[in-house]
């Protein structure tokens, strides 16, 4: 069990370095060897810097990344004769990844023979990804764009191919007004969303203070601060630093985020509705879920926990410092979780890192702060209630939680892939059995290994009657187009349902999910443009829909007055052969377009200078930007900006 929360600590870690370091672990050197006149052999070679190994095209899956060859225009003006060879390569047992992982150490060399089907070609381009690690892994790419004439190779200047050309100007549009661009950098109400979240990180700071995990180490802050000797003012000193440091530890884990939305602004949101990712925290948050209900437990390697508490013997801040990050190990296997569903729910584009900030900073200040007063004052532990039973209770309730936010992750790899395994009524049923089964446990029908409780008392009835209550209002959702407004962005959009054959518009409005179709059928009826940049896994495009959307003063404005583009930016239906090509992202880099969501997030990139979503355009038949765009809004904010184009319109 260990190792799969090492596992998918590795994976996070790898991709919060992705691109954003400045280290250069290869060089690269390429050479052709000529076989025949239509014949050529493609040889690129990497030498590697000391302690770094690169990993081969034929490692195991489910380990670290294979490198990859993407032979570009391979097919149309020569072909692949066989498979790409490689060099020497090493073999190891990865006990973390539990596979075996095949990598080359000093050398890569990766060999190719081409045959020509257009002897008028004398270069071919070559894109190369692939991860090197040391203590550390990189996730890196590069083109080779290698001429036939004498084996001259160079990584400069990309050419892209005249298909991939004409599909790339076809997504710039000549917009008018962009002046309204440069105030729309910012949602409307973004410092009352970052508050929401600090806010809801807070509460799950003090949530987990509950946790059997965090409620032991209560004891041992206070055992450690009455040995530390001194004044008052020092004594003072000590519990604000051992406070402020668990602060910061928490928000340190957002740092790299940051990096990550600078080198790339759409890597948050490929996060964030990344398939695999959100099928890897479905499975561990069904894994920790089983742990709280007792079946098995649940801790990271205890010698880490041990050389940390080893460590906090040190005097002075550094021992402080040592014990802060004691607390952090030790209480992980209750707190992880609870920063598992902070981190995914925050990894997206509508406010990325920032929210991630605020969220880890309202956790970390809910987690300090009691810390911090019993390092003051130790009498306070007196005051506390003993471990018991209640401590089995919150930790099934919050297995509950874990399992209720797994199956949330399932639907976002769900909706983006469309699966149709999780309908809007199958998700809802779903949570309707979960809280059937803790109502139970409230009432003693249902136990679990814990140890059983006695009698049962009012509380445990009064909350099997609450959480009766829940149910009954989760049950109104199963009936066709039913709204959840206090659930709202959770359960998938209630387009996305059984008692419909296919995928719809929200709330029965025409759309288009191409922006071409659209923009045709808006000059043909010459009707303004209401462009709507939302995801499958989006929360708050899901809130806005059915809380903003919904009202009949707004819907009736959506339904006829606007042509309604809808672009989904997480949406990973495959473009096919024929329509997938490669953006110039820069004079050494082509990103390959080859899904709908590639192809309207970078749309949205290059025309609007952002990756937010929902983010809201409204546009003419002769594309002039009627307003500035918005973001998530209020019901008057955005009837009012709704009012506001359709008055610069002549329609």
């Amino acid at each position: 069990m260990k190792n799969l929360i090492l596992a998918v600590f590795l994976i996070i870690s790898s991709v919060t370095v992705m691109e954003s370091q400045d280290v250069e672990p290869v060089t690269w050197e390429v050479s052709v060897s000529e076989i025949s006149k239509n014949e050529f052999n493609i040889i690129i070679q990497g030498n590697l810097l000391d302690d770094w190994h690169l990993f081969s095209q034929f490692t195991d899956e489910g380990g670290s990344l294979p490198a990859k060859l993407n032979f570009i225009n391979s097919g149309e003006n020569y072909q692949l004769i066989g498979p790409t060879t490689e060099g020497d390569t090493f073999k190891a047992y990865n006990d973390i990844f539990n596979v075996e992982e095949t990598y080359f150490i000093n050398e890569a060399r990766f060999t190719q023979r081409v045959k020509l089907l257009n002897t008028d070609v004398r270069q071919i381009s070559v894109i190369l990804s692939y991860q090197v690690c040391n203590e550390v892994c990189l996730n890196k790419e590069k083109q080779f764009n290698i001429g036939l004439d004498g084996g001259n190779a160079t990584m400069d200047t990309v050419v892209l191919d005249e298909k991939s050309e004409v599909f790339s100007k076809a997504l710039r549009l000549d917009l008018k007004n962009k002046q309204l661009l440069q105030s729309s950098a910012t949602p409307l109400s973004n410092d009352s969303s970052l508050w929401k979240i600090f806010v809801l990180g807070f509460l799950g700071g003090l949530v987990a203070l509950l946790t059997p995990c965090v409620f032991p180490m209560i004891p041992l802050t206070v055992s450690y601060f009455t040995k530390q000797s001194g004044s008052k003012v020092k004594s003072t000193m000590n519990a604000m630093t051992y406070g402020l440091f668990i602060f910061l530890i928490y928000l340190a884990l957002s740092i790299p985020f940051h990096f990550l939305d600078s080198v790339n602004p759409e890597i948050l949101n490929t996060i964030s509705t990344n398939v695999w990712l959100n099928i890897a925290f479905f499975l561990i948050f069904v894994v920790f879920a089983f742990s709280f209900f007792g079946y098995f437990e649940l801790t990271l390697p205890h010698s880490w926990s041990n050389k940390m508490d080893s460590s906090s013997n040190i005097g002075g801040i550094l021992g402080i410092f040592f014990m802060a990050l004691t607390l952090a190990l030790v209480s992980f296997s209750c707190t992880g979780p609870i920063l598992g569903s902070l981190l995914a729910g925050s990894l997206s584009a509508d406010g990325g890192a920032m929210e991630l900030t605020a969220g880890m900073g309202g956790f970390g200040i809910a987690l300090a702060m009691p810390f911090a007063l019993f390092a003051l004052f130790p009498k306070l532990l007196v005051s506390l209630p003993k471990s018991g039973s209640w401590l089995n209770t919150v930790k099934v309730v919050l297995g509950f939680i874990e399992l209720g936010m797994a199956f949330k992750f399932l639907s976002n790899a769900d909706l983006v892939s469309h699966w149709g395994l999780l309908k809007r009524e199958v998700f809802i049923g779903i949570w309707i059995i979960l809280f059937v089964l803790s109502a139970l446990y409230f009432l003693g029908i249902v136990r679990f290994p814990h140890k059983k409780r006695k009698k049962l008392s009012f509380g445990n009835i009064a909350t099997g009657i609450i959480i009766g209550g829940i149910i009954i209002y989760l049950s109104s959702g199963l009936q066709k187009n039913a709204p959840l407004t206090l659930l709202s962005g959770f359960p998938p959009p209630s387009f996305y349902s059984l008692y419909d054959q296919e995928y719809d518009c929200p709330l029965g409005l025409d759309c288009f999910k191409d922006f071409d179709e659209g923009y045709a059928y808006a000059k043909a009826k010459d009707k303004p443009i209401l462009l709507d940049f939302t995801g499958w896994a989006c929360v708050n495009c899901r809130k806005m829909e059915e809380n903003v959307w919904s009202i009949p003063k707004i819907h009736q404005i959506l339904k006829n007055d606007f042509v309604l583009i809808s672009l989904y930016v997480d949406d990973r239906k495959p473009l096919g052969k024929l329509s997938e090509f490669n953006y110039k992202v820069s004079d050494t880099h082509l990103k390959l377009i080859n899904t709908v969501g590639d192809k309207w997030a970078t749309f949205q990139s290059i025309n609007f200078k952002t990756s937010s979503q929902p983010y809201y355009v409204t546009l003419n038949p002769n594309l002039e930007l009627l307003n500035q765009p918005i973001q998530y809004s209020g019901i008057e904010e955005y009837y009012l900006w709704l009012k506001r184009s359709l008055d610069k319109t002549n329609y």
